[in-house]
């Protein structure tokens, strides 16, 4: 399986706790694909919800097409994501049932086609965050100490 990653919102990892992550199909239009070839996306404070029984991406920006002249698409359009109905219904329970929210942490191609991973996440407090950076960089110093070492 070939996998070449468009981007990542590493803003989700420190705003949330990820439990748990889906892969899903986007509905693109031709300029979307062809500017997502170039990196020219964006993931950052982007969100999924449920309209029905159907997913919709909304706030991922994707950067219109620069070589297309009017049929290009609107840059943070609502797009639906592709999952089995299994999957949506199980997550439409979580999401409703247990106050989780669903967040996309990166886009990729598979196979020729884009793809984008989806967690459910429980939001991080303040002092989580704080907990978090505490332990990436004592990580970090311990790190530096075996390699200065080494040496």
């Amino acid at each position: 399986m070939s996998e070449k990653i468009i981007c990542k919102n590493k803003k989700a990892f420190h705003d949330y706790f990820v439990e748990e992550t889906f892969e899903a199909g986007i509905v693109l239009v031709g300029t979307e694909v062809k500017s997502l070839r170039l990196g020219k996306a964006q993931l950052v404070d982007s969100y999924a919800v449920f309209k029905g029984e159907e997913l919709y991406l909304l706030n991922a920006h994707i950067t219109p097409y620069s070589h297309a002249a009017r049929d290009n698409h609107d840059a943070t359009r609502s797009r639906k994501l592709l999952l089995h109905k299994k999957e949506l219904l199980r997550l439409l329970g979580k999401v409703n049932e247990r106050g989780l929210s669903l967040v996309p942490l990166k886009l990729y191609f598979k196979n020729g086609k884009v793809k984008a991973e989806i967690g459910l996440v429980k939001g991080k407090k303040l002092h989580d965050k704080r907990e978090t950076l505490k332990k990436k960089s004592m990580e970090k110093d311990v790190e530096r100490e075996l390699k200065d070492r080494s040496r």
